[in-house]
């Protein structure tokens, strides 16, 4: 394997690696060398205290104590020696206050010194001269009476003198080492405590340099490569769906920018795709508004076409009832009704056509319309068929909205008058309006007790020309619910059957505060020219 090869495979391994295998290989090595850095800290912080302990609680205080042992070692011979001369008491108080206290400090330095051998053998030489000199001069001159001179101090002070020298020689060996032990421990102690500042400086600089590190590392691996992706995506959004989106970062950032920028190319096609099937419905619905218009003005012609034969077949028949009526036999009689009577219902029908065919042309004048008032005319137009059925008509406070005066007293028209058409042999009708507003529309219901709708017909009694009743149980053209349909819905809302209601039916619809805006159908102004032009 070449050198090229290995550097390839080896910037691939890196480039595979994930920003959790980053973060986690980061967060370890960071561990590593933290833990490092404790340690050695600990380490130097502990030899420190060690030094130090040894320092202030063994060196200086045996070296006090040395010196302690010397001045009672002094005493002592002083003591012995004027006591020794003189033969007076007093001399032996400080002999015996430097015992004491040669015991005190030897017990002492023996604790003090437990770990050092080199002390603990100076300190025995100390207590052997020391126990020389007392056992050849200083016990046997204590032990003389007091009162008179002792001979054993004026004939062996040469020899007293040479004892007392090996003690103050094994003083002075014990004296020197304890003072070397301890200028050693301060040398030590100062060179640990260079070290710790070193090892302490240390530790800070690799920590701001690890935070260093660490902040770069998250500034080019994730926030880089995240802002870029968020600058891309807020291009994008901004409506520049052909900006590409660069793959930047770890590998799972990668992965992420790649599935953003697929789902980039997939809302691109189907944009296209959209944009083109928006073109299309435009257009179709163009052709359907067109056709719609032309369909509305043919059924306009259509019926208004048919007026004038109709009107001809009408009167002839008419005249045919009247002069021949009752000369001719009794089938002639009934064929020349059933003429008069199918002429008259193609009237009304036309007419009735004629009336849907000019929702949403010729009645289209929006103004705030007063739907209480409204209602008042239609009942007081309505009163005689109200009136014979003894019909009792209740509603509740109705808003203003902004919609059409004439339809809206259609839509009242059509859905009081069969309210009171459609009740039940022997009982007065019971009509209720009621208006509720729920979010941005008007809920209103026209509930009565009469002869009711099967759900089965819920939706074919809104079919223009859809009777459920034969023309001699119930008059009309099957066109009321249809045209109420259209109203609402040219106002913006939508009509149904409640299917929950068993005693009659309840007929509910809803209004918009204001119709929305559509194009296509003409002013009242422009449809009535049309309309005029047409009869001309």
């Amino acid at each position: 394997m070449t050198g090229d090869d290995s550097d390839r495979r080896s910037g691939g391994g890196l480039a595979t690696w994930t920003t959790r295998r980053w973060l986690r290989v980061g967060v370890t090595a960071s561990l590593v060398v933290l833990t490092l850095l404790g340690v050695a800290g600990a380490w130097v912080l502990s030899r420190t205290q060690s030094i130090s302990t040894d320092l202030v609680d063994v060196r200086s205080p045996a070296l006090a104590s040395a010196f302690r042992l010397e001045s009672a070692l002094l005493n002592q011979e002083t003591g012995i020696r004027g006591y020794g001369l003189t033969g007076t008491p007093e001399f032996m108080a400080p002999y015996q206050q430097g015992l004491a206290e040669q015991r005190t400090e030897t017990a002492q330095l023996t604790e003090l010194l437990h770990d050092d051998p080199s002390g603990l053998a100076d300190l025995k030489a100390v207590q052997d001269a020391v126990t020389s000199w007392q056992e050849r001069i200083a016990r046997p001159i204590a032990a003389t009476p007091p009162g008179t001179p002792s001979p054993l101090a004026a004939g062996s002070a040469l020899e007293g003198k040479n004892a007392f020298d090996d003690v103050r020689a094994a003083l002075s060996g014990q004296e020197d080492r304890l003072r070397e032990d301890r200028d050693a421990a301060r040398s030590d102690l100062a060179a640990m405590m260079r070290l710790r500042n070193w090892v302490f400086g240390a530790v800070a600089v690799l920590i701001a340099a690890l935070a260093a590190l660490v902040f770069e590392g998250l500034r080019r691996g994730i926030t880089e490569p995240l802002d870029q992706l968020v600058a891309d995506a807020r291009t994008i959004g901004g409506g520049d769906f052909d900006h590409p989106i660069t793959p930047t970062g770890p590998a799972d950032l990668r992965h992420l920018s790649g599935e953003i920028d697929s789902m980039r190319r997939r809302l691109v096609r189907e944009l296209a795709f959209t944009e083109e099937a928006r073109l299309r419905l435009d257009e179709q619905a163009a052709d359907l508004q067109r056709s719609n218009t032309e369909l509305e003005q043919f059924a306009y012609v259509a019926s208004h076409d048919l007026q004038e034969p109709l009107r001809k077949v009408s009167s002839f028949t008419q005249l045919l009832q009247r002069r021949y009526g009752g000369r001719l036999d009794a089938k002639a009689d009934q064929y020349i009704a059933f003429a008069v009577d199918g002429a008259n219902r193609m009237q009304v029908l036309i007419n009735d056509l004629l009336d849907f065919s000019r929702v949403g042309r010729l009645h289209h004048a929006h103004q705030e319309v007063d739907l209480d008032q409204v209602l008042e005319q239609t009942l007081a137009a309505l009163s005689v068929g109200i009136e014979e059925a003894d019909a009792k008509i209740t509603h509740d406070p109705l808003p203003t909205l902004v919609a059409d005066p004439t339809q809206m007293g259609m839509l009242w028209q059509n859905l009081i008058g069969n309210a009171v058409k459609f009740r039940r042999p022997g009982v007065a009708p019971e009509i209720h309006v009621s208006a509720v507003r729920e979010d941005a529309l008007w809920h209103f219901a026209v509930t009565d007790n009469g002869i009711g709708i099967a759900p089965e017909f819920a939706e074919k009694v809104f079919v223009i020309f859809q009777r459920l009743h034969t023309k001699d149980a119930y008059s009309g053209s099957g066109i009321g619910l249809a045209m109420c349909k259209k109203i609402v819905e040219f106002h913006g809302g939508t009509i149904a059957i409640d299917p929950d209601h068993r005693e009659g039916a309840r007929i509910t619809f809803t209004l918009a505060p204001e119709p929305p805006q559509r194009p296509g159908p003409p002013t009242g102004e422009t449809a009535a020219r049309s309309d005029t032009e047409q009869a001309r």
